[in-house]
């Protein structure tokens, strides 16, 4: 469809990690840069807001440089004379309960705001302290960014929509700040979280709901399933995973549509960072949306890949004395062809930077031993940004023969089943109703 007065234009990102790694000498400002380019972006494409996913900052407590730069960077690209296009029907009291100004900062008289940005927290910046205050609050205080989603009860979350209007079109925007997973798995279970709806034409907003929590599961409760969440949603935007898998895809069992954006940083050398990081542009009319994917031109490059000296017995014979040597040196071919693919791929923006992250898995299962990685990273000191964790041997425990004088620790430790482990919380709750009484 074509954009026109009935047309919403959301910048989506999360996780942008803001301060990782300030202090390395190479990936020092990586953050700094791809925040900058994100916010271009949505002031070339003319958005009308921002919405972010969560954990815009590393570190709980944000570093005065780090601060300093998300401020400038804000400050730049987000205020100005361009009229922003929508309204908000909502009781802003009510969506931004927390705030001595509860009220959107751009309708805030003494600001001038071209492009409202909204954000829930995450894991990395969630509120802490006797105030439970977090790094957003000192954004949204000084009337740079719009803090929602906070839950004020341990017992109860009601989440209430900021509701949007541009045209024709409604948007009912849903968050919900990072909460620890366990807790939140128990609040669903428990029916202790419900979404509110707004009372006039229910059905004709578009839902939008933003949540930062794990997706995949880590554990029984570790995760939120997706069929946890009201299937009258129409989109959700899910931070906290950094894998970028921003084309919605539909849940088969509640309807609604799921777009992870993924973390425009690479904050760990794993297969799910390896994957090209993208953010995404919203379109919303009426209640159909399409959503296009902007590739990020300043994320630094990272190439990965795993090799397993077992798969080669043409190569490599663990018996010959210098098997090591031939291994060090089919670990530096790989590396090489890593750099090179690395190079062949850059996207041309003067902003990305010139050395890229590499990593090389081995696996040397089967009596194979390892080489001297630091001796090894020497060689990649001007070439690479991480030489010091360019190579990671590992292996898999091999299955022993189980021999029937072996005894079964498992079953002479008692292990509480997960039904009848009492939490804190609970302990806590039981004593004061008991009190009570």
């Amino acid at each position: 469809f074509r954009d026109d007065d009935d047309t919403f234009k959301i910048l989506i990102a999360t996780d942008i990690h803001l301060g990782y790694l300030e202090k390395d000498p190479v990936r020092g400002n990586d953050t700094f840069v791809t925040f900058d380019e994100i916010l271009d972006h949505a002031q070339k494409n003319e958005v009308d807001f921002v919405l972010l996913g969560g954990d815009l900052f590393h570190e709980n407590k944000p570093s005065r440089k780090t601060v300093h730069s998300c401020l400038e960077s804000l400050r730049k690209y987000c205020m100005g004379d361009r009229p922003v296009q929508f309204e908000i029907l909502s009781d802003q009291a009510v969506n931004f309960h927390y705030s001595k100004f509860p009220w959107v900062n751009y309708q805030d008289r003494n600001l001038n705001i071209s492009i409202p940005i909204f954000s829930i927290h995450g894991n990395h910046d969630d509120p802490t302290g006797a105030d439970a205050l977090c790094a957003l609050d000192i954004l949204s205080c000084a009337g740079l960014l719009n803090h929602f989603g906070r839950s004020a009860s341990v017992e109860k979350i009601d989440i209430s929509p900021i509701l949007l209007r541009k045209g024709r079109t409604k948007i009912a925007l849903y968050g919900l700040g990072a909460i620890p997973d366990e807790r939140l798995y128990r609040m669903f279970v428990n029916k202790q979280v419900t979404m509110l709806r707004p009372k006039e034409d229910e059905d004709s907003w578009f839902n939008l709901f933003v949540i930062h929590q794990n997706r995949s599961k880590h554990g029984a409760t570790n995760y939120i399933p997706e069929q946890f969440l009201d299937d009258f949603i129409n989109l959700v935007v899910w931070g906290h995973e950094h894998e970028c898998k921003i084309a919605p895809s539909q849940n088969e069992q509640q309807h609604f549509y799921v777009s992870q954006p993924g973390s425009s940083v690479v904050t760990s050398l794993s297969p799910g960072e390896a994957v090209k990081k993208h953010i995404g542009l919203l379109h919303v009319k009426g209640k159909k949306m399409k959503m296009q994917k902007i590739p990020l031109e300043t994320v630094r490059p990272f190439h990965m890949e795993d090799i397993v000296l077992a798969d080669h017995p043409d190569l490599f014979n663990p018996d010959n004395p210098k098997v090591t040597q031939a291994i060090q040196a089919f670990c530096m071919e790989k590396v090489e062809l890593m750099l090179d693919n690395a190079e062949r791929e850059r996207l041309g923006n003067p902003r990305q930077p010139q050395k890229p992250l590499i990593r090389l898995r081995v696996d040397y299962t089967g009596g194979f031993e390892p080489f001297s990685v630091h001796r090894f990273s020497q060689k990649y000191m001007d070439r690479v940004a991480n030489p010091k964790d360019i190579i990671h041997f590992f292996r898999h425990r091999e299955q022993r023969e189980k021999n029937d004088n072996d005894l079964n620790f498992g079953k002479l430790v008692s292990r509480p089943s997960e039904g009848t482990t009492l939490r804190v919380e609970d302990l806590v709750k039981q004593y004061f109703q008991t009190a009570e009484k």
